[in-house]
């Protein structure tokens, strides 16, 4: 019944992702489809509609909404043009310098907006042009923009940390939160060493060095945007407020900046951030409940537990295990977006990975790290599709210069994999975990 059941689940999900059908409607429909095969349809439409509704009902997801309207309001309120500026500071003496800069911008705006989409459009739709001034190709910019946008994913606060935790019913998000600045940090520095490579042996040019009041004064500027991690991070780890409080301290504090110190938005402008807000919380709270509900069915039909048996039978070598589970991430991350791949692979891949001892903190870092990958990735990444349209490329001309930025995050995914220390040292020095 087992093998039926994931037949069933899986092949009806496929059938509708081929033939068009958005992704949170081919799992909801998917998880009523299997659940008919244990009792009648109205039955399985009710109890995959109070799934959906009891698993969003959590104090944790606030957070979701939150961090969304607080990275809308800093898009909208000239944080990634200071952040940029002071990237410049940071990057600007190395070889092909405008990339560096490109690369630490994403890494600083991805992780206070938490969205590699929005870091992809606001860093790259001001850096693109500069760089094609400058004589970069444009499909290297472009590769570089989209390699990188998705570093924030790791470096907190990040929302989908959040959905794991709810997830893996209450892993440590503090613990999460400070595990993901080692390997998004590796990240990034793995992405500036392939694209200093490259642009060294194009020639491209390096910056002048700035002046001593230049580097001042854009330091100042991007003081106060970073202090949005410091604050969010420090109430964290030092138990002022949970990471739902933390999401709510964040808009009051982007609000702050945006509206009063620098006056990039005026009041008249938050009715449309708010509703552009709810729109992006509504599409990724209904992918939730309905990848929730098909957690629920394939708990029902003990679906994970039989593909742990399967993937425990093939070998006991845990490096084996681990390399076909990161294999199968990387499959599925090229054609379904992050969140709806993270609440469906957790529970079939968690038990698996438990018996091998791995910590739960170390294997969301892992999970995130490897669908960070999969959205550059083709068919369906949405930082793929963001990144050349900010850049004015086509996605083939992108793919050639994309592909060393692939082979570099691989490398660094298999390092974090096996190094469970490089995720595991700061939650343990930090917060004793």
């Amino acid at each position: 019944m087992e093998l039926q059941s994931a037949l069933t689940l899986f092949g009806s999900f496929g059938l509708l992702m081929a033939v068009g059908v958005p992704i949170a409607f081919a799992i909801g429909i998917a998880t009523v489809v299997t659940f008919m095969l244990f009792m009648t349809f109205n039955q399985s439409v009710y109890i995959t509609a109070q799934q959906m509704a009891s698993g969003l009902d959590s104090f944790t997801l606030l957070a979701i909404p939150f961090f969304i309207l607080a990275g809308n309001i800093m898009n909208r309120g000239g944080i990634a043009l200071r952040l940029i500026e002071f990237a410049k500071v940071l990057g600007g003496r190395l070889p092909g310098s405008l990339a560096h800069c490109n690369v630490l911008a994403n890494m600083m705006f991805g992780s206070i907006s938490g969205s590699a989409v929005a870091s992809a459009a606001a860093v790259g739709g001001v850096m693109a042009p500069l760089q094609k001034k400058e004589g970069y190709a444009p499909s290297y910019s472009a590769a570089v923009n989209i390699a990188s946008c998705p570093t924030g994913l790791l470096i907190p606060p990040s929302t989908t940390f959040i959905v794991y935790s709810l997830i893996t019913n209450g892993t440590s998000i503090a613990a999460l939160f400070v595990a993901g600045y080692v390997p998004g940090i590796l990240m990034g520095l793995g992405i500036m060493t392939v694209a200093g490579i490259i642009a060294k042996k194009r020639g491209y040019p390096v910056a002048p060095r700035p002046s001593l009041d230049e580097v001042v004064r854009k330091t100042a500027d991007a003081i106060l945007p970073l202090g949005l991690i410091f604050i969010v991070m420090g109430g964290i780890i030092g138990g002022v407020f949970t990471a739902t409080e933390a999401s709510a301290a964040a808009v009051v504090y982007t609000l702050f900046l945006a509206l009063v110190w620098y006056r990039e938005i005026k009041i008249s402008d938050l009715p449309g951030i708010i509703l552009e807000s709810a729109v992006t919380t509504s599409i990724v709270l209904l992918m939730i409940g309905c990848s929730i509900a098909m957690s629920k069915v394939m708990a029902f039909a003990d679906i994970p537990y039989t593909i742990s048996d399967i993937l425990l039978g093939l070998s006991d070598n845990p490096i084996v295990l681990l390399l076909v589970i990161n294999l199968a991430l990387l499959v599925v991350g090229t054609f379904m977006d992050m969140t709806p791949a993270l609440l469906i692979f957790t529970p079939i891949f968690l038990p698996v990975v438990a018996g091998l001892g791995m910590d739960p903190v170390h294997f969301g870092v892992v999970m995130t790290f490897n669908l960070c990958i999969g959205i550059c990735t083709p068919p369906v990444g949405s930082a793929l599709f963001v990144g050349c349209s900010v850049a004015k490329v086509s996605i083939g001309d992108v793919l050639k210069p994309l592909l060393p930025f692939y082979g570099v995050l691989i490398a660094m995914l298999l390092l974090v994999t096996f190094v469970p220390e490089l995720s595991l040292a700061l939650p343990r020095l930090l917060l004793g975990y």
